[in-house]
């Protein structure tokens, strides 16, 4: 493989356990995918999801770099209208300074949850979307050089220069990463439709910066790998049915594999998989190979970022473990 492999991890709470079991998980996925050789690991910003237990991104952050001694961890990502940028640039300069040269933070414009539960977060709905360019900038100038005379500092947080990344699934977000010279992680693992124009986008008005000197593409990827195309294709059945639930209004804990799909499978259902679920691989060491290759070849990413929902943690780490063996060797 050319290119470095990153994780994307949801922390996702199986069907009989709770959040804390989702947590030691993700930590101990982390650990290893440290040691199998991936370039980052991200956790994300979900709310009043039963599924999801990285709520509270930064500190899920704090405990993974902790355990872990050289690879990137960050946010994939912080939903940036639920919180003031000052926030948001004192926690990660913290986190910045217990751990030099290894924290990311990837911002973006959804809210990451529903509309009561912005709300509840927020307590009113005056910050929005709209305002995010504005966030952004105001966020960089936190995490910049601090500038004499200005009245407020993020303490932590100025000079620590954190690398901010544009996290998207439209040609809004490819626009503003070109426009500000920010690395673009498109959320293709969830939100295909727009991939092929948005990167087009991003690399034909990308802007030269002080952060970035050319172009930088991540693009996510749903990736299940296991010693058979049969046994992923079982596995890979959780994550379809979590899809299904969570568009069709039901999020829940993420549920065990069933032996077949189409078993529960209506023309809606369908439907939903093959809008959100288009950018998945999984199969057998040889199968997931060809179709990473394949995807590389079509998209010419810089970095590929893996999530992979698995029910059977011992699954999960063999999952990623057969893709770091098809990845070797690649520097970090």
């Amino acid at each position: 493989m050319e290119i470095p492999l990153s994780v994307l991890d949801l922390a996702p709470v199986i069907e009989g356990d709770s959040p804390g079991d989702a947590l030691g998980k993700a930590a101990d996925l982390a650990v290893h995918c440290e040691r199998w050789g991936y370039r980052r690991y991200w956790v994300a910003e979900h709310h009043n999801m039963p599924g999801i237990a990285s709520a509270a991104t930064a500190v899920v952050i704090g405990h993974i770099a902790g355990i872990t001694k050289s690879i990137r961890v960050g946010a994939g990502g912080i939903m940036l209208p639920n919180h003031a940028p000052l926030v948001v640039a004192e926690q990660f300069g913290t986190l910045a300074s217990l751990y030099p040269g290894r924290i990311d933070l990837g911002v973006g414009r959804a809210p990451g949850t529903d509309q009561v539960t912005m709300r509840a977060l927020r307590r009113n709905l005056s910050s929005d979307i709209d305002s995010f360019p504005q966030d952004v900038v105001e966020l960089l100038s936190y995490l910049g050089p601090a500038q004499p005379g200005r009245a407020i500092q993020a303490v932590p947080g100025q000079g620590t220069q954190v690398p901010l990344w544009i996290l998207g699934s439209s040609l809004y977000g490819a626009e503003l990463a070109a426009m500000l010279g920010l690395p673009y992680a498109f959320a293709s693992h969830f939100a295909p439709a727009d991939l092929v124009p948005a990167v087009a986008l991003y690399r034909e008005r990308f802007r030269p910066s002080p952060y970035l000197g050319k172009p930088y593409v991540m693009l996510g990827l749903n990736v299940v790998a296991a010693e058979t195309d049969a046994e992923a294709q079982w596995l890979f059945t959780s994550v379809q049915q979590a899809v299904i639930n969570l568009r069709s209004g039901r999020p829940g804990r993420l549920p065990a594999p069933i032996e077949s799909i189409d078993s529960i499978l209506d023309g809606r259902a369908q439907m939903i998989l093959d809008r959100v679920l288009e950018c998945a691989i999984f199969g057998s060491r040889e199968t997931v190979e060809k179709g990473l290759k394949d995807f590389i070849a079509m998209h010419r990413p810089d970095e590929l970022m893996l999530t992979s929902q698995i029910f059977d943690h011992a699954k999960r780490l063999r999952s990623f473990e057969l893709v770091s063996e098809i990845a070797r060797p690649v520097a970090k």
